[in-house]
C-alpha cells in the first residue's frame, strides 16, 4: 500500500485492558505518540484518573485526552480502552473496542475479571493482534476473533477432555496431517 493509502485507513494508536487499580494486565502500542515505556504508563495513568469517576458499565464511553480519541469501557474489574488520533471516527474506534470487549468475553466464557484475564493473558494478546496489526484495523466479528485467538492457542497435549469441540477437531488435524507426513 502506498502512504496516501494507509492514511485514509481507519487506525488505532493503542489498546489497554487495566484493572480496577489502573494496573496493566495487557498493552499494545501501534503509535510512536509514546516513546518510551514510561509516557507509555503516564499516559495509562492519565486515561485511568480521567475516567474513574465514570459510569462505561452498560455502554461504551467517548473521551478526547491530549489530541486523542479514547473510547471506554468497564466491566467487573476491568477496564477497556482503544485510542485513536483526534481526527478518527468514533464509530470505528467504538466497533473496535466492542470486538475486543467481546471477543474477550467469548474466550473467558462470559467470566470476565482480573483472575481469568490473567490466567488467559496469552488469549488476550492474541486477541488483540487478531483485530488490529500495526494500528490498521484487520477483523471486528467477535466470533472469528475468538475463534482464531483460540485455535492460535490450542495446547495438544492437553487431554481431549479439557479441549473445546473446535480444539479437539484442530488437535485431530494435526495428529492426523503428522501421520500422513511421516
Amino acid at each position: 500500500m502506498s502512504p496516501s493509502t494507509l492514511e485514509l485507513c481507519p487506525s488505532v494508536k493503542n489498546i489497554i485492558l487495566l484493572d480496577s487499580d489502573g494496573k496493566r494486565i495487557a498493552v499494545k502500542y501501534f503509535s510512536d505518540d509514546w516513546p518510551t515505556n514510561s509516557a507509555k504508563e503516564t499516559f495509562e495513568k492519565f486515561v485511568f484518573t480521567k475516567t474513574q469517576k465514570t459510569n462505561a458499565r452498560t455502554e461504551a464511553e467517548i473521551a478526547i485526552f491530549e489530541n486523542n480519541i479514547v473510547v471506554y469501557k468497564f466491566v467487573q474489574d476491568l477496564q477497556f480502552f482503544v485510542t485513536g488520533s483526534d481526527e478518527e471516527n468514533e464509530l470505528i474506534l467504538s466497533s473496535v473496542l466492542q470486538a475486543f470487549f467481546d471477543s474477550v468475553g467469548i474466550l473467558l466464557r462470559g467470566n470476565v475479571d482480573k483472575k481469568a484475564a490473567l490466567e488467559n493473558l496469552d488469549v488476550i494478546l492474541l486477541c488483540i493482534d487478531e483485530i488490529i496489526d500495526g494500528g490498521i484495523i484487520l477483523e471486528t466479528d467477535p466470533n472469528v476473533i475468538a475463534g482464531k485467538a483460540a485455535s492460535n492457542s490450542i495446547d495438544s497435549g492437553a487431554p481431549l477432555s479439557e479441549q473445546t469441540l473446535g480444539q479437539a477437531f484442530a488437535s485431530a488435524r494435526e495428529h492426523l496431517t503428522r501421520s500422513f507426513l511421516k
